[in-house]
């Protein structure tokens, strides 16, 4: 079969049954229709080989989707008529679970000719006056768009095109169901290119969304604002006229929302269209001087500049101290997003940008700090080096001194914008006044917590790369590259790689001993010796380890040291 979708849908149809919360009531599948559901999912996801140990290979899951075809066929019907049927409980987790095995099943079936008519029952359900079953028929639309390839749902794109949107419409009033026609309709994008070559159809479908990101409900607003995101990945030719009459305003507001879910839609949003107008730069590079190109850059980013770009710059200010540093969060995709607009528009990032850094680079508030750092770190990739040169001069012993902030997020920011520094053509450092303070800077860097440690290693990676030596009798990091090392190799004695700081350190050493100068053979054949030592004390544990977790840190680390 190797329908990738039908394999993630199967799966979310197991994690969808699975209940671990203790409000909800736990013989909900154990009777009537909905119990199966829950032996289709047992027999696909609960089997065991011979010898009693589960089997969990996708290869299985297609095999049993293979079996469901050739099962009895009134089985199979009495299944799928008892899905239908739970579609209209009251109870929200049956209609999610029979909703999954509705569209697993379609996943199946449709492909192969057969349950032709599952689309028009949905269809018709969704015209009920029952709100409940409206809106798991809608959900199950938006699991069957999602699961199946768009050839095959082609011929019925306008029956479900005009159902959802009649429910994602303004004049729904049900908040719930109009969730889940938008949801329906975000799934569905791909398949309906018919449709949106049609100006009248890709108005309305439109006007839907737009309307939709101004809902009371917070929810529908962020299913509309990810609907305009995928639009403008699929449709990014036809947006030119939208943007002009709704979408710039429209995705301003939403950045400053201040629910987080529909903040990051409309920055997701910003950042989709500096992606989209990178990719048609990156062709039009690439295309030949004769030949015309094939789509038109419309320059949405840089005309959007002065609404979006202050947005982004406030919107960095809004870290939270106690967040997980791996918790995506508003701040960080305005970073992103100001990155990728640095790449779209280039040296017109720069002069807006400069003002909000020396404003606020010494603010006594860190969250104005750390976002002045950020903000100039995430400007040097787009603009041309000679323009930047001359910024990363001036900035250059701030950026070092803010390694040692007080704050580590600053502290954080701050290393990681040296390394993008060390990442510049090396002429925009001047090595003569800079090096000296930069290598102190990173070397004490080192000895901070792991998330600094990481940064580090990438700014001393960037850097070595750059002035290597590898033909020289010497080079610019020669007199310093032994304490680097030494450093270095107390890192990785650790027993931990928190932030992937131990295999970063590894990673240092390499490119360190990959581009050192002829002076600096001594200190590499010591660290030739030294992790051989340490790759033959790996061999021993190996043999001694019980665990799963010990050998798998065991073949890390032989890894990080044959790097």
């Amino acid at each position: 079969m190797g329908n990738g979708r039908l394999v993630r849908l199967l799966c979310k149809m197991n994690f969808v049954t699975e209940r671990d919360d203790g409000t909800v009531d736990s013989e909900w599948s154990e009777t009537g229709d909905r119990y199966l559901i829950k032996l289709f999912r047992d027999y696909v996801f609960h089997a065991v080989d011979d010898d009693g140990r589960p089997v969990a290979s996708m290869a299985h899951v297609e095999q049993h989707s293979q079996r469901w075809l050739q099962a009895d066929e009134g089985v199979r019907g009495q299944v799928k008529q008892g899905v239908l049927v739970t579609l209209s409980s009251e109870n929200r987790q049956a209609t999610t679970a029979a909703a999954q095995a509705i569209a697993a099943i379609t996943a199946t079936e449709l492909p192969q000719g057969q349950w032709q008519d599952v689309i028009a029952t949905l269809l018709q359900n969704v015209t009920s006056s029952n709100t409940g079953l409206k809106i798991s028929s809608l959900q199950t639309i938006g699991f069957i768009c999602e699961s199946i390839s768009p050839e095959i749902l082609a011929a019925q794109s306008n029956t479900i095109l005009t159902a959802v949107v009649q429910g994602a419409n303004s004049e729904e009033p049900s908040q719930e169901v109009r969730y889940a026609a938008i949801t329906a309709l975000l799934n569905s994008l791909e398949f309906v290119r018919q449709n949106f070559d049609n100006e009248g159809e890709r108005n309305v479908i439109m006007q839907t969304v737009c309307e939709a990101t101004q809902s009371p409900d917070d929810s529908v607003q962020a299913a509309a604002f990810e609907c305009l995101v995928r639009i403008m990945q699929l449709y990014y030719d036809k947006m030119r006229f939208y943007m002009e009459k709704a979408l710039y305003g429209l995705t301003v507001i939403g950045m400053k929302h201040e629910d987080e879910k529909i903040a990051l839609q409309a920055i997701e949003f910003w950042s989709t269209v500096c992606d989209e107008e990178i990719e048609l730069q990156i062709e039009e590079d690439a295309r030949d001087p004769g030949q015309p190109p094939e789509r038109e850059n419309y320059q949405f980013a840089k005309t959007a500049l002065s609404q979006v770009l202050p947005t982004l710059l406030f919107l960095l200010t809004k870290q939270d101290a106690d967040a997980d540093e791996d918790e995506w969060n508003v701040s960080m995709a305005a970073a992103t997003c100001l990155s990728l607009l640095a790449q779209t528009i280039g040296n017109d990032i720069v002069a807006p940008v400069i003002p909000f850094v020396e404003q606020h680079i010494r603010n006594p508030d860190w969250h104005y700090r750390e976002a002045a750092v950020m903000a100039f770190g995430s400007i040097l990739d787009g603009p041309d080096p000679n323009v930047l040169t001359p910024l990363v001069s001036q900035a250059l012993p701030v950026l070092i001194e803010m390694v040692k902030d007080q704050v580590v997020q600053v502290k954080d920011s701050a290393a990681w914008t040296l390394g993008r520094v060390c990442d510049l053509p090396i002429e925009c450092i001047q090595l003569d006044v800079h090096l000296h303070s930069m290598i102190s800077a990173l070397v004490a860097g080192l000895e901070d917590s792991p998330r600094i440690v990481a940064n580090c290693c990438w700014a001393i990676m960037n850097l070595t790369e750059q002035l290597g030596g590898l033909d020289a009798e010497t080079y610019a990091l020669s007199q310093y590259f032994e304490g680097i090392i030494t450093t270095l190799m107390r890192i990785t004695e650790a027993n931990v790689n928190e932030n992937n700081s131990r295999t970063s350190a590894y990673e240092a050493m390499a490119t360190l001993a990959s581009t050192g100068a002829r002076d600096t053979h001594a200190v590499i054949a010591k660290l030739g010796v030294a992790t051989l030592d340490r790759l033959d004390a790996t061999i021993a544990g190996l043999a001694q380890a019980v665990g799963v977790d010990d050998r798998l840190a065991l073949a890390e680390l032989q890894s990080n040291l044959l790097n």
